[in-house]
């Protein structure tokens, strides 16, 4: 089994629906341009409220995927 080294970055993803949907929104578009990757951690929830109800969902996560060997 080779080694490998990975790439960490933060990303955003937003809905209007759920964190779950705001999650699947920024791992689904950052796989289109980020490849290999692995895994995401959530690290902040956050939201906005326009009366009195909830009006999007925001989550931060880093996102983890392997740097290409030669």
């Amino acid at each position: 089994m080779s080694d490998h080294v990975y790439k960490m970055v933060e990303i955003v993803g937003s809905s209007h629906v759920s964190t779950d949907d705001a999650i699947r929104n920024a791992i689904e578009t950052s796989a289109k341009t980020i490849r290999r990757i692995s895994w995401f951690e959530v690290i902040k929830t956050t939201g906005h409220v326009v009366e009195g109800k909830v009006a999007h969902f925001q989550v931060t996560l880093k996102v983890g995927f392997r740097i290409e060997g030669e």
